[in-house]
């Protein structure tokens, strides 16, 4: 079957006009799948890639591929495997780096008269699973608060779906080795992942929220829920109104990360923010806290280890986010609402909690606590204190951020 193919020039005009791009194709009647493959010079530009069907999104890999297969029966990670249907398909290109003298690009899409074999890599083989542990709650001596409990977790991982290394299988054996209760697992652009996620949490004795990271070059934010996805092409306003109607929760992620900063304009600005990144290398750099609190009153602050590939050094679950909350992914999302959030450097590091009308303050021991009003030193590894209002957090006598609390 012959393949088709397009050839373009991609200026930078046309990337400040419109940073996301199709490229349109039709398949032949008889084609039962398709490869789509793309090549131009890395060296001089960056381009994304991803998939619109005749009828919606089929999946996005960013510029961590050059190639995507989709069958009925499977599809390359960060894709949507189904009957390839009749109609109009787009490939499409994220114009994320074009430099001045314009980016030259070729796409070869191959019909398939049968869907190729599922290639290799998807069939390795995986580890034991970890033996259970228990809950970071019991472990730390925290007590329930209104049949609710305090679950420790991350709530910013990727996985090869987009641009981590690990299966969803992979990633959650690894953070319930970390001693987190839950994950979120937040590939870029792409919901294809969340197929996996039930097994892999069985498998892991985890829980796994669904995720997506919107991803775009004027900031990032996590869609929290199984939501379908969240078209990243369309402004964050539109963002936020469709994951809180389909009963989700969004958050501000890294807003004062490098190139990754925050840089939308919102009319109404949602409350949950990322404060705590593993970016955030110098926490006597006071910027994220600032950030953080002159975005919202009354922020809900959360962590995220953004974690991709073990050589980067920060695993899951640093820093970790503490929920108060049911045990079950809808109870998260609960516990995210209403604001019940806490973040620690790591699942055993110093903490700090907002449990019911008093502040819970753990492994402290001559660290300060600091509020709008309130600045006190702690004694001892664990005190009960009166609650006041605000965010608050627990520095070292250098104001090293220590830990985190709504």
């Amino acid at each position: 079957m012959r393949a088709l193919r397009r050839t373009g020039h991609w200026a930078l005009a046309d990337r400040v006009a419109g940073p996301v791009r199709g490229v349109p194709f039709e398949l032949p009647a008889d084609a039962r799948a398709f490869t789509v493959r793309l090549a131009y010079d890395r060296t001089a530009g960056v381009l994304d890639l991803g998939c619109l069907g005749p009828q919606g999104f089929r999946g996005w890999s960013g510029g961590a591929r050059s190639e995507y297969t989709i069958t009925p029966a499977w599809a390359t990670p960060g894709y949507l495997s189904g009957e390839p249907e009749p109609g109009v398909w787009h490939v499409l290109l994220g114009l994320h780096r074009v430099p001045p003298g314009g980016l030259p690009y070729r796409l070869r899409i191959i019909p398939h008269l049968s869907p190729p074999a599922v290639p290799p890599p998807l069939r390795r083989g995986l580890r034991p699973p970890p033996p259970l542990r228990e809950p970071a709650a019991a472990r730390r001596g925290l007590p329930a608060l209104g049949g609710l409990r305090w679950l420790a977790g991350d709530l910013h991982t990727h996985t090869v779906h987009s641009d981590g290394s690990l299966t969803v299988a992979e990633l959650a054996c690894l953070a319930a080795d970390r001693g987190l209760d839950f994950l979120a697992v937040t590939d870029h652009n792409t919901v294809s992942h969340h197929a996996e996620l039930p097994a892999a949490a069985a498998y892991a004795a985890i829980t796994l929220l669904p995720g997506q990271e919107i991803t775009t070059d004027l900031g990032h934010a996590n869609a929290f829920g199984d939501l379908g996805w969240i078209d990243f092409r369309e402004p964050p306003g539109a963002w936020a109104s469709t994951v809180r109607e389909r009963g989700g929760v969004m958050s501000i992620n890294h807003p004062v990360a490098a190139d990754c900063a925050w840089r939308h304009r919102m009319a109404e600005r949602p409350p949950v923010v990322e404060a705590w990144h593993w970016s955030w290398l110098d926490r006597t750099w006071g910027a994220p806290a600032a950030w953080t609190q002159a975005w919202t009153e009354s922020p809900v602050m959360i962590g995220g280890s953004d974690y991709h590939r073990p050589e980067e050094g920060h695993p899951p679950g640093e820093p970790t986010t503490w929920v108060l909350c049911g045990d079950s992914p809808g109870g998260l999302l609960d516990g995210l609402r209403a604001g019940a959030t806490a973040v620690s450097a790591t699942p055993d590091g110093p903490l700090l909690l907002r449990h019911g009308d008093d502040f819970l303050v753990l492994d402290a021991d001559g660290l300060v606590l600091r509020g709008p009003v309130t600045q006190r030193v702690i004694i001892g590894d664990r005190a009960v204190l009166p609650a006041r209002p605000g965010p608050h957090r627990l520095e070292t006598f250098r104001n090293e951020v220590m830990a985190l609390c709504s």
